[in-house]
């Protein structure tokens, strides 16, 4: 008997799902037995805000992880592999990775590691949208450089969005997503306090353009180099099996 190949896309992505899923009954007890204070000098002690945080990533990591089957099964968009596992690697490093794990803190240039990273794919998904518009419709067809400005303007409007809910966060919920408080609670000031947001937009914008070029010289010179990153649509196809179906069904009553 032949061994059974094993479906490494299932397992990565359960074993993630997991490590969203199992701390959120320890993360809500800590949040109910822990309090906001914290010692001048105590940069290893996690406050209740802390454990709000890592709550919501949690929860927004699941919603995240659930996306790929909604697109396909509601839109018929399948996303290929390759970004698939960009995208579930990307949500495990940011959340359990950054936030449970505290590489955040351990690491100096995770974050910016993190966003420059978010800024290439999400200007990779700008392109793959343009890319199945433009086979929607076959009457209009957008140059390269238009796409390659659309993908690089959509990945800095995500990014600005996601600065927007850091500040929501840090507004409603009383976590330091934006970092303009040190680990021991002494708040920042100035530029020190904007620095966080705004290292995190430049990266962002270094990102979506290393991805607007590489997009721009495979559509300009009709290479292969974004061909396993494009995401797929296959609600046309679809429709056209069924006007095949119905036509062979009438040419047989007949």
């Amino acid at each position: 008997m032949q061994k059974k190949k094993r479906d490494w896309k299932k397992i990565i992505s359960t074993v993630i799902f997991v490590s969203f899923a199992a701390p959120i009954a320890y993360l809500v007890f800590k949040i109910i037995t822990t309090t906001n204070d914290v010692m001048p000098n105590a940069d290893d002690v996690r406050v209740r805000s802390d454990y709000v945080l890592m709550l919501l990533q949690c929860v927004l990591g699941i919603i995240a992880m659930c996306i790929p089957s909604f697109l396909r099964k509601k839109f018929k968009i399948e996303i290929p592999n390759n970004m698939y596992y960009f995208y579930i690697i990307f949500l495990y490093a940011a959340i359990f990775l950054g936030e449970i794990q505290d590489f955040y803190y351990k690491i100096k240039y995770w974050d910016l590691i993190l966003h420059t990273l978010s800024g290439v794919m999400i200007g990779f998904l700008g392109f793959s949208m343009v890319d199945i518009l433009n086979k929607e419709n076959e009457n209009v067809q957008l140059n390269a450089f238009f796409v390659a400005f659309f993908a690089f303007c959509f990945a800095m409007t995500l990014g600005g969005i996601w600065e927007m809910y850091e500040f929501a966060s840090d507004s409603i919920l009383g976590t330091n997503m934006q970092k303009f408080a040190l680990r021991n609670g002494i708040l920042l000031s100035g530029q020190d306090a904007l620095a966080d947001t705004m290292e995190d937009i430049i990266v962002d914008g270094i990102g979506a353009l290393v991805a607007s070029t590489i997009g721009y010289i495979s559509l300009k010179y009709q290479t292969t180099l974004l061909n396993s990153l494009k995401l797929k649509i296959h609600k046309k196809q679809n429709t056209e099996e069924k006007k095949k179906g119905g036509t062979d069904e009438t040419a047989h009553l007949k």
